[in-house]
């Protein structure tokens, strides 16, 4: 038997090389080629046997035709019985696509897609699991309350050619793959879960999906550094990526779209974790607001956007005098540098001291939020805390800061006063420039628009 060969693959872009080099060629990383080990045998009849099963299953050669005779009519979506996941997806599953689902472990990926599947009692569904039996699996749908379920079928499977060979007996009318990192095929000489193997799995595993109609979704693992696991060729070669996240030590979970080829970018879903698995949030505010913060300083309510969705957050600060020689400046759920911005702001254009003092910002829930028209709020806890001053009840607010100090338009205004009126606040702060756009007769809430982050202040404090 001839000796392996050692090569080096590059993790980001695919490239590869007979040598370990620092900086990949093709994409301009460091770091990045990973060393792989490739068979020089030819390998066994019964692998070349697989691996021609393998090819003819996913369909032969496609062949060119013209750009008028292809339909651009959309194939009707597949309902996931879920609103927040179909609001994710952008309105559902489109057939013949791929979607990777990454996040922490143990963050729920798992129980979301399980509990998900079992509600779609009228479609055919195949899970494959690489990491739980089939014991585990039928114990998490008896906790979900659908352990009774006849049309989900469970495969506990790590060969891609066996899967297949499943698939291609069944016909289901949507495969699950649990998790990419532990599917391996005979084709490739290398563990599973080493780059090779998941680029040539996630490869087929999209040829076989545009050829035969059937979507697939697939559940990766992610690295200590936050980034789905595997070469960075994977998050190209699917059609959508979202992240599951949240923080363990809260009870919301954040779904997130990353990539969408068949909708917005900008959706998010929120869950809420039970015993019996994931509540789809359906009215976000009323859980993200606490109720017994009437008379505590720094403490401030924003109307924020994500995606297409208004909510209401609770923003939280904390101003103290600095108990060393370097003030701490620390942010959660907020971007860090932003608010060192803002402070920098509040102590040129509006006189307020801040250079000896720590301040800590939180945004309440466990939420990282990127909207820029809490920049308002994140002022108005901060000065709230520093001058031990409650901000009055029934008082919210949406604006972006300028570096000068100016209330800059934010957009979807209508929405954000809708929302705050429909959670019975009586007072909502806007930019002066979203004022002339709003249809005043549809607010009973009572509106000020503002120009400067001193005229909002003033509102607040008088």
């Amino acid at each position: 038997m001839a000796k392996d060969k050692i090569a080096y693959v590059c993790s980001n872009c695919g490239q590869e090389s007979a040598k370990w080099i620092g900086k990949c060629p093709s994409c301009g990383q460091w770091n990045t080629f990973k060393e792989i080990r490739v068979s020089n045998d030819t390998g066994s009849q019964a692998a070349r046997s697989a691996a021609q099963s393998l090819r003819s299953t996913l369909g032969g050669k496609s062949r060119p035709q013209p750009l008028r005779d292809i339909s651009s009519q959309e194939s009707p979506r597949i309902d996931m019985t879920d609103s927040e996941l179909n609001r994710v997806l952008g309105g559902g599953l489109v057939p013949g696509s791929i979607v990777l689902l990454g996040g922490e472990p143990g963050i729920g990926k798992s129980t979301l897609t399980l509990q998900t599947i079992l509600n779609m009692s009228s479609h055919q569904i195949l899970y494959v699991s690489g990491e739980e039996s089939a014991h585990q699996l039928k114990m998490r749908a008896d906790r979900i309350g659908k352990g009774d379920s006849d049309h989900v079928m469970i495969l506990c499977e790590t060969s891609l050619e066996n899967i297949f060979a499943q698939i291609k007996e069944m016909r289901p009318d949507i495969v699950i793959i649990d998790s990419i990192q532990t599917i391996s095929t005979e084709e490739v000489e290398s563990s599973p879960g080493s780059l090779s193997q998941v680029r040539e799995c996630a490869s087929a595993l999209l040829r076989f999906s545009k050829s035969s109609g059937i979507p697939v979704i697939m559940i990766g693992h992610i690295t200590k550094e936050g980034t789905l696991a595997g070469p960075k060729i994977l998050e190209h070669i699917v059609d959508t990526v979202i992240q599951f996240e949240g923080d363990q030590h809260y009870m919301y979970r954040i779904l997130r779209s990353i990539k969408n080829r068949f909708g917005s970018t900008s959706e998010l879903g929120i869950y809420e974790m039970q015993q019996n698995g994931l509540r789809p949030v359906s009215n976000p505010s009323e859980l993200l607001l606490t109720q017994d913060h009437e008379g505590l300083s720094g403490v401030a309510i924003t109307a924020a956007i994500e995606g297409i969705r208004p909510f209401l957050l609770e923003t939280q600060a904390l101003v103290s005098t600095a108990a060393y020689g370097t003030p701490q400046r620390s942010a959660t759920g907020f971007d860090h540098r932003r608010l060192n911005m803002l402070l920098a702001v509040l102590e040129k254009r509006v006189g307020f001291k801040l250079m000896q003092k720590d301040v800590f910002v939180n945004i309440a829930g466990g939420l990282r939020v990127t909207d820029m028209a809490m920049d308002l709020s994140i002022i108005a806890a901060v000065l709230s805390s520093n001058v031990d001053t409650a901000i009055e009840p029934g008082w919210c607010m949406a604006g972006e800061v300028g570096l000068s100090g100016e209330v800059r338009p934010i957009n979807r205004i209508e929405q954000r006063v809708a929302e705050a009126e429909k959670l019975g606040f009586s007072h909502i702060i806007i930019p002066k420039n979203n004022y002339s756009s709003l249809n005043l007769k549809n607010h009973q809430i009572q509106i000020h628009p503002v120009r400067k982050v001193e005229e909002a202040l003033r509102e607040l404090f008088g």
